[in-house]
């Protein structure tokens, strides 16, 4: 992981495990539910955030190096893999995908499937 990116996400994890322990103190001072939701709400969502920058770490670096390196049938597996974990995140990494496709990634090129096709 890109150094930049890891110190991004050990801050979120750092904001995240604090919300954890806070939500925690709620219950067990029997605090109302739907402010306990409200704040399990945010944690959900900063997790999302933790992993969008953990995902485009991914499709920026693992990805084109797989690639590079002639792991094109890995590169798509572990993609797909993204779809059985959370639908969102393939959604993510295609919008990714497309967007390096216009930049000047060539996926015929180097004989690849976009993922939109599969």
């Amino acid at each position: 992981m890109q150094e930049d990116r890891q110190q991004d996400a050990l801050k979120r994890l750092s904001y995240i495990e604090g919300h954890v322990a806070g939500i925690r103190k709620m219950v067990e001072d029997d605090k109302y539910c739907v402010d306990i939701l409200r704040q399990t709400y945010a944690v959900r969502k900063a997790l999302e955030k933790l992993e969008a920058i953990i995902l485009e770490g991914h499709l920026r670096t693992c990805v084109p190096e797989g690639i590079r390196g002639n792991r094109e049938d890995a590169v798509i597996k572990h993609s797909l893999l993204l779809h059985l974990i959370d639908p969102h995140l393939l959604q993510f990494a295609f919008e990714v995908f497309q967007a390096e496709a216009h930049a000047g990634f060539d996926c015929a090129e180097r004989n690849l499937t976009p993922l939109g096709n599969l």
